[in-house]
């Protein structure tokens, strides 16, 4: 059975619930054009200012078709032509209505009736003009602004694969490394140590290739069946590495660093690691699964070493934060660095116990090394995610 189309002003409509808003908008549009001379520019310009204001609240594209209407009609007056009352809907549909004691009536003759016809035409013209010069807008708008997604999408491809085989070929230099050491030394030196370190500070074997590479190689972040195991890297800002990986590239995804105020040579008492949440998961990206304690309970150990010295640290706190403005007085975790005591190191451990998502039951005390990982969290603006681990003996 064929559906009921109803028709209102040109348009066409397939629920009667749209049938009687187009009805409603009808009978208000057809009271607008009852109290407004057509052929006065100054009335016309009144409802044009009515109708952008929102003043008339129209339900259906009726409305839409109506402003058209009328600005075609303050073109024709502009141009000094006679203008009359045009057409209904988005379609030229030949019923021209006059206004009472005007219009055709007013030029008596056939003469008069052709004059208006062609003034009706010329106008029926202008919106169509009008209707089709803003459909050849929006497809060109649209089309930029697909070719732009699919630019965003090719580079975040590109970056995300070349991203990719950089991590790859790092994995590939530690696995050949810690093949190396389970072999005989061939030598009892080091094969690669920075100019800067202390004598009795020696690079570990597995590092030594990928220090080669970029000196600013800090460390190695792991967290087992995830896919967080990427180098650590540090420079003299925390803000180079969030647009550049390891080959010192442009890359959206960043890297993951230390903050720039940690030291690794005579240890801060907190290693504090940013990453980028990618939405492809990358990077900092699955950080967040902490946030459920049956996640932690499976991962409740987190790799780190720095590439002077291996270490294993279990999960203490996992909490929500923000960045704050330097003003406000509230617990920063980002400003933990370094304890000047007891006392401030056990004022920072109930600060972190008071906001933790869940009891870890795990606790640590002056002199322990601590870990933090922090990467953007967004239910809130500026918003962090953020877990905390102590380094403990290996078992």
């Amino acid at each position: 059975m064929a559906q009921k189309v109803y028709t209102v002003e040109g348009r066409q409509f397939r629920t009667e619930s749209d049938y009687a808003r187009a009805k409603h908008d009808k009978e208000l549009i057809d009271r607008l054009r009852a109290r407004t001379n057509y052929k006065d520019k100054k009335e016309l310009e009144s409802l044009r200012e009515g109708l952008q204001s929102g003043k008339y609240k129209f339900l259906t594209l009726l409305g839409q078709d109506f402003q058209e209407e009328v600005e075609a009609q303050i073109k024709m007056v502009s141009s000094g032509r006679n203008g009359k009352k045009t057409f209904h809907g988005n379609k030229a549909s030949g019923n021209m209505k006059a206004k009472p004691g005007k219009g055709a009536a007013d030029h008596g003759d056939g003469a008069g009736s052709a004059a208006a016809s062609k003034v009706s035409d010329s106008a029926v013209e202008e919106v169509l003009l009008h209707q089709e010069r803003r459909r050849k807008w929006i497809l060109r708008v649209s089309s930029m602004v697909a070719v732009l997604c699919l630019g965003y999408f090719g580079i975040y491809s590109y970056y995300h694969y070349k991203t990719e085989s950089a991590f790859r070929e790092l994995n590939a230099l530690k696995e050949e490394a810690d093949n190396v050491i389970a072999a005989p030394a061939a030598s009892s030196g080091p094969l690669f140590t920075l100019d800067d370190v202390p004598p009795e500070k020696e690079v570990l074997d597995e590092y030594k290739k990928l220090l080669n590479n970029n000196k600013r190689l800090i460390g190695w972040i792991k967290i087992d069946d995830t896919n967080i195991d990427y180098p650590v890297l540090q420079t003299e800002n925390n803000e180079y590495y969030l647009d550049h990986n390891i080959n010192e590239e442009y890359d959206i995804n960043g890297s993951i660093f230390m903050d720039k105020d940690c030291d690794v040579i005579k240890p801060s008492t907190n290693y504090i690691l940013y990453g980028h949440h990618m939405k492809n998961g990358k990077m900092f990206g699955k950080l967040d699964l902490y946030q459920n304690e049956s996640y932690y309970k499976e991962h409740p150990y987190i790799s780190f070493d720095t590439i002077y010295e291996k270490g294993t640290y279990q999960v203490m706190y996992v909490f929500r934060s923000r960045v704050y403005k330097e003003t406000e007085i509230v617990f920063k975790y980002y400003q933990f660095i370094d304890a000047n005591g007891e006392q401030e190191f056990d004022s920072y451990m109930q600060e972190m116990a008071a906001v933790s998502l869940y009891d870890t039951g795990v606790t640590a005390v002056y002199g322990d090394q601590l870990l933090t990982l922090s990467t953007c969290d967004y239910q809130e603006t500026d918003g962090r995610f953020v877990v905390v681990a102590k380094k403990i003996a290996k078992e």
